[in-house]
């Protein structure tokens, strides 16, 4: 049996509007298709769909999910049980609102004129009385409303609450170290170890960086942390570092850099202006929380690119 209380209980109504945005697609990575070569800030976003389900290219996270629209927040109504969670969007007791966390439905029959639940209102006001079941307490709540409450069905999945946290963290491309430094007076030579890292790293370049959202009676907080950066050496190789790199100053001479570097087996000659075009691509993993439920965002596309000249070693020869 259902315990009913009046407006004025326990279980109070707000005048919460709902934000509806278009839900990100399960499992869909975002790649930036545009973005300030000056910045490294993305300029364009397009989601690609999921395919088939395969193997990972990487060992990352997978991009798991959107989470549930509806969920149950405990705090609502000062309990500690059952944790916070998703819950059906619809039931026999009507559709369920995240802003009043309850199942919501319209009386029928509504009271008769000058019936309390009216709350002083009338029939003739073009309002309703509605009815907001909370499975979990067993509570009703009975409250006049000018227009009924919008479906949390309909609004964003907690994903896409982790999107617009997301746009708040200004993430971009790095600043790119790297030896022979680019410009006229560096040149490197064949066969000797070219150095790659993150030039003056930070929470926007490389993370961690948080941010929370809200909207549609949700809130989400997601953390960003670069996962790897691929490096695209212009002579058709790719080196994949998962550290920042480390910055080379003259006492390395010729070693090898101990966790990013490169090796040319070719001049630049015959390249646009006579360089290699080296562009590191930043691969960014996005973990969410929010609404009793988490998951992972992978995002890839931050690019920044600098060009550098690679000679052969001239042998002075003298007699």
């Amino acid at each position: 049996m259902r315990r009913h209380l009046t407006c004025l209980a326990t279980v109070l109504f707000a005048t919460a509007g709902l934000i509806v945005l278009s839900g990100g697609t399960a499992q869909a990575e975002p790649v930036c298709t545009a973005h300030s070569p000056r910045s490294g800030v993305c300029l364009v976003w397009v989601e690609v769909p999921a395919g088939p389900e395969v193997e990972p290219v990487d060992d990352g996270p997978r991009d798991t999910g959107s989470g549930a629209a509806c969920y149950w927040d405990p705090s609502k109504q000062g309990v500690t049980s059952p944790p916070p969670g998703p819950v059906p969007c619809t039931n026999d007791a009507g559709y369920w609102s995240n802003a009043y966390n309850c199942y919501i439905h319209v009386l029928d029959p509504q009271p008769a004129p000058g019936d309390p639940l009216w709350q002083g209102h009338s029939p003739s006001e073009g309002g309703q009385v509605y009815e907001c079941w909370q499975p979990f307490t067993d509570y009703s709540v009975y409250q006049w409303l000018l227009t009924p409450p919008a479906p949390s069905g309909s609004g964003p999945s907690p994903r896409a609450v982790a999107e617009l946290a997301i746009d708040q963290m200004e993430l971009r491309a790095i600043d790119i170290g790297i030896a022979p430094e680019p410009g006229d007076d560096s040149v490197g030579v064949v066969g000797m170890p070219v150095w790659m890292w993150v030039a003056v790293p930070d929470q926007h370049t490389f993370g961690p960086v948080t941010a929370s959202a809200s909207a549609g009676g949700i809130t989400v907080t997601a953390t960003a942390t670069v996962h790897r950066i691929v490096w695209d050496m212009g002579d058709g190789n790719q080196v994949v570092c998962t550290t920042k790199g480390t910055p080379y100053d003259a006492s390395r001479g010729g070693q090898a850099s101990p966790d990013c570097g490169h090796v040319y087996d070719q001049t630049s000659a015959g390249q646009p202006n006579q360089r290699f075009t080296v562009t590191a691509t930043s691969d960014w993993v996005i973990v969410w929380e929010g609404a009793g439920q988490t998951g992972t965002i992978r995002m890839n596309g931050l690019s920044r690119s600098a060009q550098i000249a690679v000679g052969e070693a001239q042998v002075l020869v003298t007699s």
